[in-house]
């Protein structure tokens, strides 16, 4: 593993951050710091969510209306029963990825042309019949915010969410910041040409602006976000979700399937991408990354953990991150139910 950095927090007190090993592998690679920007791949889904929630929190959405009501596009009659909140549970039928994908990779495609294509693209199952984790879900979403805003997402989160929280350093894409100045991202074996191309270190991936994994932050400004939500929707005096929107995001949408997920948060308890360890209360939410990154907030505790690194998650199938995030859990209850 090249770089990692770490940040813990209770009560919304920093009691750990720091930075280990270097951000990349040139010879004069700067140190990784408590600061150091990370690209952070699935981390990117929930904030996707927040976004489309907002909407929802100012009446311009519905989470039980058709997607088709805001993407007249998604009718095809296997899509029709589909809604907004299946998008951000993983229960649409959408694939995770299209077909096509390496094929819009290597062509440099934009955006807009994964959008088109996820909106046509054959569903796996009925609506709400099963659980598929599923990024193609979270870019519809966030084209749903995209037209009711018109504006560009990236643009949208950094008014109504970076700003107002004080996450300086985070952007969907590439934002301000330069790559040799972020984290480097390791990759495994692979076609050079390709990852050099489009891979997790090119300008064109980087600067996509994903919504299912295409943000990059720190440790501190996932630990903003992070707080907000512990606090009910709040950070200090300045207030960005409704307690009710903070809840609903939080709790079990997938009962009746019994494949725990929330809007946009995994949960303690979900299938896939929850490398919280096993040590967190049921209550906890969070996300992963493939790039070898997690952040959760445990509300029974009061505790914050952002671990992130630049080995991938697929590795060791998140070992490292889930051994990290016991040994934090471990320490708060050594030390007790108070700071």
């Amino acid at each position: 593993m090249l770089a990692a950095s770490l940040l813990v927090a209770r009560h919304g007190r920093i009691v750990l951050n720091r930075g280990f090993g270097r951000i990349s592998p040139a010879a004069d690679s700067k140190p990784a710091a408590p600061n150091t920007v990370y690209l952070l791949a699935s981390i990117t889904k929930p904030v996707a969510a927040c976004a489309l929630m907002l909407l929802v929190e100012r009446g311009l959405v519905s989470l039980d209306d058709a997607v088709s009501v805001y993407l007249p596009e998604f009718d095809a009659a296997d899509r029709r029963a589909a809604r907004v909140r299946d998008l951000l549970t993983h229960t649409s039928g959408l694939p995770d990825m299209l077909p096509e994908n390496t094929a819009l990779r290597r062509a440099h495609a934009p955006l807009s042309e994964f959008t088109r294509l996820a909106l046509k693209t054959p569903l796996l199952y009925p609506p709400r019949t099963a659980f598929q984790y599923q990024s193609m879900g979270l870019l519809l979403a966030g084209e749903i915010v995209e037209r009711i805003t018109k504006q560009r997402l990236r643009d949208f989160l950094a008014r109504e969410l970076f700003t107002p929280l004080g996450m300086t350093s985070s952007a969907l894409g590439l934002g301000p910041f330069r790559i040799e100045d972020t984290a480097w991202c390791q990759t495994g074996p692979g076609n050079a040409a390709d990852l050099a191309s489009f891979g997790p270190n090119s300008p064109y991936w980087r600067d996509m602006g994903h919504p299912w994994g295409g943000m990059h932050s720190t440790t501190h400004d996932l630990a903003l976000l992070l707080q907000t939500f512990l606090n009910g929707g709040a950070l200090g005096p300045t207030r960005v979700f409704s307690p009710a929107t903070v809840a609903a995001m939080t709790r079990d949408h997938n009962t009746a399937i019994a494949k725990p997920w929330g809007l946009g948060w995994g949960l303690a308890s979900s299938p896939v991408w929850c490398y919280f360890g096993e040590l967190v209360s049921p209550r906890t939410f969070g996300h992963s990354g493939a790039t070898g990154t997690v952040a959760w907030a445990d509300p029974d505790t009061g505790l914050l953990c952002v671990i992130l690194t630049t080995r991938p998650s697929g590795d060791d199938n998140g070992g490292l991150l889930r051994r990290v995030s016991n040994a934090v859990a471990a320490a708060v209850a050594t030390a007790g139910a108070k700071p």
